[in-house]
């Protein structure tokens, strides 16, 4: 039986020139196609599937367009899916210029245009529902393009990935498009088992050569040097960084702790300027904050820089003012629209996801035209967008990760830098990294150079996942099905080496063993008893030095100014007079102060005392008496002299050892831990093996088989955590709907069935909601407020201002959600999940008012809210509700009224969608 690959090999072997479909896609092109872009099309069009890794920028989505090309010559269908609608938007806009509006279609929830059409742009989780709900337009689909597959590692969406993949029919050929990863081929020996016949290829050249620099103040470096044919870091970054660490340890030994800008790094419009005197304009900063963003703007305009030609600018202002003719007036002056155009017009922008969608699209146009130069963006710019640049500039090597200040890993670099060198334009692409104090040339080498960054699955089974598999092919197969999972692959992987080491430890054990055997007896059982009195006998030790510890503790407690001691031992041994018990001092103990017999004023702790201490004599401290004096000092000790007497300053602490007087005693006491150990000794003489001559021997190898079979124990317990982890998740999902009652063993309830509707990180609780008829009450604007609660998410979770949440039903209906999800929460717990959080109520006023009608203003200026950040939250919404109104009982007051919050949310801003 041949191979994928040989067949392929085969085929390659026999077919000179390129096939039908591929000749004439060939020519729609002006140049011509990379030898891994053929490669591809060849795989697709002789019939299989293919995985393409290859760097950003390297053109695999010229792939995707052959995958669409070949579908319409054999009369079939392709969806081409993306992970963002931005990206769905511009894919769409791509396709209709080469195949036009009748041909192409796009669904990414927002929008609905032409779905029936051969060719449909989509997001991920559209198709994922498609094919959940038995989608007539599943029918006649040929080819499915999954752009960015390297996102089924993000840990929020990526189970949608594998979903799709998992569920796709057979007869649907794969066009997958990955970032460059390291495990291309695991990815794709997976995708072979559950899609069948998939060619891997893997292109690690980056079309347009990447140079990498630093920016030093106003001076621009090369990281690497090259020496014979070698790169290493450069010197003179290396000198920098030495001079900078041993100013600041100057300024360290002359007390100086507050922060300073460091020489080397460069203002935001100083990097402009630098950048635009060596040619290197277009570039993406990128910043990883939107305030960020907006403040570079701000600082360049406030600069003077002017990067465009009165024949730009007016092309700018002509392009902008079209694209944005759609929105109301007294929208575009809340936005800052007339601020934000000069900034255009000048050649600079910033690009985030608190913009309006609209000043988003228009950014990646006008930069894309070469026409603004200058682009601050946060990470969300690297996502798929097709916005090359001639150079990025990297401002920070970490970014808040909504937990944490956390290090940019190499594959967050390499996609940030993979923006840069635009193919058939650029000669060359360059990344520079802004110089920040304390930056260290060794690690940003480090991830320019790294090329390690495997594709790990984030996938598990959801609640509306459950039903719906259940409902289609029952508990059994459902179960099969998500065994097939990529993170189940990648599970069985991990087993198989793990096992590996198991039976590695198992064939060690029993050479263990057989070292061990003694001829008088069971070693093994020898071994244990001796284990046995080791373990007692230290339990016991441990038992006694605590009780002798807290006497010692409570005698300490128990002393008063002016008594005398003898200090056990250690370098503060002798008598010493107590000046201050410090009974309040550290939380370990009293730690009293003393005055040794020889003048000196010590602190002494807890420790210093092993056994308790009993006062010897008293003494009366004067009340004017002053530690600190040394007259003061010497006439204690005389009077300590007289009072004791020369004779006894030096004899040694004779410490009476209760423990020992009365262990013989307890040790002749039965069920006393003394009697167990000397009957554990006694039974160990008693042993046949305790009389071997070589029982020493043997005793070593007994130990080193317990300390193995320990670890291999621990080997067992993890391969068994990791077999069939998916499907015991799944298990527990279907126990807890189980218990709720949306199913019945392998029958979906009428229960069931809305769930299946629901498609939201919270589908649990939007079910559960609706069976309690928590908004059966509510008008069209207070349900909307209670359902936004189900989709926001504040972005500071230690914000501790409290939200504003309407008055009457909102706050009732509202209760009632989080005590759900509080009894949620509890259910989970039993069965050993954790999937429901608290619903967020930080959204509930803004959808509140604009359901309501109120002004675009009046809203973003009530609820503190940007505007990208108010119309990506109301879309999520009108998607939730639009699922709620479809899953309502028939002739609920929910069904009707979700219709309606739908209707006023979708006006003004929100209503506004580029697709054309």
């Amino acid at each position: 039986m041949t191979t994928p690959a040989e067949r392929y090999a085969a085929f390659r072997e026999n077919q000179s020139e390129s096939g039908p479909a591929l000749t004439s896609f060939r020519g729609l092109y002006d140049f011509a196609l990379d030898d891994f872009q053929l490669d591809a099309c060849r795989a697709l069009e002789a019939g299989d599937g293919v995985l393409v890794a290859a760097p950003t920028g390297s053109g695999k989505t010229v792939v995707g367009e052959f995958a669409v090309h070949l579908a319409l010559e054999q009369g079939g269908k392709c969806f081409y899916t993306t992970p963002i609608k931005a990206l769905s938007n511009q894919k769409y806009n791509d396709l209709v210029r080469r195949y036009g509006l009748a041909r192409v279609g796009l669904l990414t929830g927002d929008n609905s245009v032409n779905g029936d059409a051969p060719v449909v742009v989509m997001t991920t989780e559209v198709l994922r529902n498609m094919l959940y709900a038995g989608s007539a337009t599943l029918t006649g689909l040929s080819h499915v393009v999954m752009d960015e597959v390297h996102y089924l590692a993000d840990r929020f969406r990526g189970a949608v990935w594998e979903e799709v993949i998992i569920h796709l029919p057979e007869s649907v050929r794969l066009a997958a498009l990955s970032a460059t990863v390291s495990n291309a081929e695991e990815f794709g020996e997976w995708l072979g088992e559950v899609r069948g016949d998939t060619t891997v290829i893997v292109d690690e050249h980056r079309p347009v050569p990447l140079w990498q620099h630093m920016l030093v103040g106003d001076r621009l470096y090369d990281l690497f040097v090259d020496e014979e044919d070698r790169p290493r870091i450069n010197p003179a970054l290396m000198r920098i960084s030495r001079d900078e660490q041993r100013l600041a340890q100057a300024r360290g030994r002359r007390g100086y702790t507050r922060p300073r800008r460091s020489a080397g790094s460069a203002s935001r419009s100083a990097a402009i300027d630098k950048l635009d005197s060596e040619g290197l304009l277009p570039a993406i900063t990128f910043i990883f904050s939107r305030a960020g963003c907006d403040a570079a703007v701000l600082q360049c305009l406030q600069a003077g820089i002017r990067l465009t030609t009165d024949g730009e600018r007016h092309e700018i202002r002509q392009i902008v003012d079209e694209r944005t003719a759609h929105l109301p007036d007294e929208d575009l002056a809340v936005l800052g629209y007339l601020e934000w155009r000069d900034c255009l017009e000048r050649g600079l922008a910033a690009h985030h996801a608190g913009m309006l969608p609209a000043f988003k699209e228009v950014v990646e146009e006008l930069f894309t035209r070469g026409l603004v130069k200058a682009v601050f963006a946060t990470e969300t710019l690297a996502l798929g967008i097709n916005m090359p640049a001639r150079s990025v500039v990297i401002e920070k090597l970490d970014k808040w990760n909504g937990e944490t200040h956390a290090d940019l890993t190499p594959g967050e670099y390499t996609q940030l830098t993979g923006r840069a060198g635009r193919r058939g334009i650029d000669v060359e692409g360059h990344a520079v990294v802004a110089w920040q104090p304390g930056m260290d040339p060794v690690a940003v080498a480090g991830l320019a150079s790294t090329r390690t960054y495997p594709l790990r699955s984030s996938f598990r089974p959801s609640y509306n996942m459950a039903v719906n598999l259940v409902g289609q092919v029952g508990r059994g197969r459902a179960r099969t099905l998500l065994e097939s999972s990529f993170a189940q692959f990648q599970a069985d992987r991990a087993v198989v080496g793990l096992a590996k080491q198991v039976r590695r430890a198992e064939e060690a054990l029993a050479g263990y063993a057989e070292a061990m055997t003694c001829h008088l007896g069971d070693f093994q059982e020898y071994a244990g008893m001796r284990r046995e009195l080791s373990d007692r006998e230290g339990e016991l030790s441990r038992r006694r030095g605590s009780a002798r510890r807290a006497q010692a503790v409570r005698s300490l407690e128990a002393l008063r100014p002016g008594d005398v001691i003898r200090v056990p031992g250690g370098r503060r041994a002798g008598l010493a007079v107590i000046l201050d018990p410090g009974l309040t001092m550290r939380a370990e103990g009293p730690s009293p102060l003393v005055l040794t017999i020889g003048k000196q004023v010590k602190r002494l702790s807890a420790a210093d005392f092993p056994v308790p201490v009993e006062p010897v004599e008293r003494l009366r401290i004067p009340k004017n008496f002053n530690p600190r004096a040394p007259k003061d000092r010497a006439n204690l000790v005389a009077t300590l002299h007289a009072k004791i007497g020369d004779r006894d300053l030096g004899r040694p602490v004779r410490v009476r050892d209760h423990d020992a007087e009365g262990m013989q005693t307890r040790a002749e006491t039965p069920g006393t831990p003394e009697w167990e150990i000397s009957e554990l000794r006694r039974r160990l003489r008693a042993h046949p093996c305790h009389g071997c001559d070589k029982r020493e021997d043997h005793a070593r190898w007994a130990e080193r088989y317990h300390k193995l079979l320990r670890e291999t124990e621990g080997l067992r317990r993890r391969v068994e955590s990791r077999s069939h982890v998916i499907a015991r998740t799944f298990d527990r999902v279907c126990g807890v709907l189980d218990q709720l009652g949306y199913l019945e063993g392998e029958t979906v309830t009428a229960e069931g069935r809305r769930l299946a509707q629901i498609y939201t990180e919270l589908d649990l609780l939007t079910a559960e909601c609706l069976r309690a008829g928590v908004w059966e009450e509510l008008d069209p604007a207070e349900l909307a407020a209670c359902v936004s609660a189900l989709v926001f998410e504040s972005r500071q979770a230690d914000d501790a201002r409290s939200p504003r949440i309407p008055a009457g039903g909102v706050r009732e209906a509202l209760a009632v959600m989080v005590r759900l999800f509080a009894e949620l929460e509890d259910i989970e717990r039993d069965h050993g999940l954790s999937f429901v959080r608290e619903p967020d109520v930080g959204f509930a006023w803004a959808a509140f008012r604009w359901a309501r009608g109120h002004s675009l203003d009046a809203v973003l200026t009530d609820g503190d809210l940007a505007a990208g950040d108010f119309v990506r939250w109301v879309k999520q919404l009108l998607d939730l509700l639009d699922q709620v109104g479809k899953a309502a009982p028939q002739g609920s007051k929910v069904k009707a009224n979700a219709g309606k919050a739908v209707d006023a949310l979708r006006r003004g801003v929100v209503a506004y969608s580029s697709v054309g």
